[in-house]
């Protein structure tokens, strides 16, 4: 054997050498690079946590799959990647791409079973070059893991988005929606959320779909205080065996005694979420012969605790510019009724400037004859969650609601330092009781005057969490607005703050997540189609000919001698 063999013949033992030795510390050592600017494929903490509960295969049907438009193309690959990311650190999650109207023949009977389990289908206008035709998609997932079953929402309802928007606005989702949804199959149920009853709160008929999705991730029930009066003791203890406890709309003035077990429940460290009204008004009230009524204050007796704990509820209705669409009767009496569409400004649409992850990156939020709200210097941390628009203003009552308000006009001027009222106020820290340095209602061995670190989400707008219900009294989706045809995103408010309050894995961080997403410009691609192509496709193969006619010309030139 030559020296020249002996040495490739090394080069060779070294390279496979080295391979090796790579290949055994890579099995040691496990890292994803994420070469994005946005860190888009960097799983959190919280979703690498939720990922190591799976302990035996998850498999995940996803039903984007087959000829898709252009937009869900996009989100057919982020999903997809998105996946592949998750089982990167975990072979037990199993994930397909199924297209549910593959088979034509049996394309129906797959319909009426996806939407049988509440999947249901969006049809949308596809324009391609001009030309317009429709599609059915379904944006979902279904997770099974253990004989139990998931489904997981792909495509986010952003109201008067288009449909780019929406998928813009998805992938934004992605990660909490998949996260959120293995979290809910794999982990057992812990945390116990109260639902506050026996002072005129909303039925459950009303909060019906609140309580659906929350009984999803937690055990929930009804806890009535009507009890206090003969076992205040007895109630207190039962209280303080539940995480959260949600006082939803109450009509009825709180005796001192249920304060106290309120408080006590707070200062313990019980978690709250408030829907208070201080304003008796309800919308139906004004659907009558002269479409008006009285507006007046509301007392609960809550306004000592609320001082207390740093923040009050004035019995005053927040005016919106920004209000809500709302469909009423027109023309002259008699004749064929009309309905046309107006603004209803004691219904504000919020949209959310705060960066805070309870509401960073949701979309418009419905009130309903809303409140507002005072924060008071104490020591508590406040974050104002909700405000309304700069075009607002708050009107005293009592006062006379009328639906002919709709056709007044206005001016910027009538709102001059006047707007962005704050509706929903979250407070953090140690809260003082009610009752400190006074009598107690009932004597308690265990009272304390102050408490450990804490923390309570107020809403001044108790319809804020009800459902309406259709013509057979059946719950629609919360958030939907059958007045208008609009679907907001209370629903998602809300489970943002049961999760801000009760989470305890960070799930609620993963939408604080920004992700950048260039977006097409159609108008631009119709313009200049032909120049598109050649730029897209012509180009890159017409320098891809001439590297390989110049490097064939110096091949030549080299070794043709």
């Amino acid at each position: 054997m030559t020296t020249s063999n002996k040495n490739n013949l090394k080069s060779l033992l070294s390279i496979i050498t080295f391979t090796l030795f790579l290949n055994v510390l890579s099995n040691g050592f496990f890292h994803r690079f994420d070469l994005t600017k946005d860190k888009r494929y960097t799983l959190s903490s919280a979703s690498l946590n939720i990922i190591k509960q799976v302990q035996s295969p998850l498999y995940v049907k996803i039903y984007l799959q087959g000829d898709l438009p252009a937009e869900f193309k996009r989100l057919q690959s982020e999903t997809r990647d998105l996946f592949e990311e998750f089982r990167a650190y975990n072979k037990n999650i199993v994930f397909e791409f199924v297209d549910p109207l593959e088979n034509k023949d049996e394309s129906m009977d797959n319909i009426k079973s996806l939407y049988l389990k509440g999947l249901t289908p969006i049809n949308i206008t596809v324009d391609d070059k001009g030309k317009q035709s429709q599609a059915m998609v379904f944006p979902w997932a279904i997770a099974v893991y253990n004989n139990k079953e998931v489904n997981i929402p792909l495509l986010k309802n952003i109201m008067g988005a288009s449909i780019t928007q929406k998928v813009i606005g998805s992938v934004q989702h992605l990660e909490y929606s998949i996260a959120d949804a293995i979290n809910k199959i794999t982990k057992e149920k812990q945390k116990k959320i109260a639902v506050i009853k026996g002072n005129g709160e909303l039925q459950d008929v009303q909060i019906a779909k609140f309580l659906m999705q929350v009984r999803e991730s937690y055990h929930i029930g009804p806890f009535t205080l009507d009890s206090v009066t003969r076992n205040p003791m007895g109630s207190l203890e039962a209280l303080q065996k539940y995480d959260l406890a949600i006082i939803a709309k109450p009509t009825e003035a709180f005796t001192d005694s249920e304060k106290q077990v309120l408080d006590q429940f707070i200062v313990h460290g019980g978690k709250t979420l408030w829907l208070v009204d201080q304003v008796n008004m309800e919308m139906d009230s004004l659907y009558n012969d002269s479409g008006a009524t009285l507006a007046y204050p509301r007392d609960l007796n809550l306004n000592d605790m609320f001082f207390k704990y740093g923040f009050r509820i004035n019995p005053d209705l927040v005016k919106d510019e920004q209000g809500s669409p709302i469909k009423l009767a027109t023309g002259d009496p008699g004749s064929a009724a009309q309905f046309q569409e107006f603004n209803w400004k004691f219904s504000p649409q919020v949209y959310p400037i705060s960066k805070h992850p309870i509401v960073k990156n949701l979309g418009g939020i419905k009130f309903d004859f809303a409140n507002p709200i005072d924060t008071l210097k104490n020591g508590i941390k406040k974050t104002v969650l909700l405000q309304s628009s700069q075009y607002s203003k708050k009107i005293g009552s009592p006062v006379e609601i009328n639906l002919n308000s709709v056709a007044e006009e206005t001016s910027p001027s009538d709102y001059l330092n006047k707007g962005n009222i704050p509706l929903s106020v979250l407070l953090e820290g140690s809260f003082h009781s009610a009752f400190e340095n006074r009598v107690l209602p009932f004597d308690q061995k265990t009272f304390e005057a102050k408490g450990t670190a804490n923390k309570m989400i107020v809403v001044s707008d108790g319809d804020l969490i009800r459902n309406q219900l259709d013509k057979n009294f059946q719950p629609v989706e919360l958030g939907y607005d059958q007045r208008s045809g609009n679907l907001y995103d209370n629903k998602d408010f809300l489970m943002n703050c049961v999760n801000y309050l009760l989470d305890d894995n960070g799930l609620i961080n993963i939408r604080s997540k920004d992700l950048d997403l260039p977006l097409l410009d159609k108008e631009k691609v119709y313009e200049r189609y032909t120049l598109t192509q050649i730029l897209t496709i012509g180009l890159p193969i017409f320098i891809l000919g001439l590297f390989g006619a110049l490097f064939t010309f110096l091949r030549k030139r080299k070794y043709g001698k």
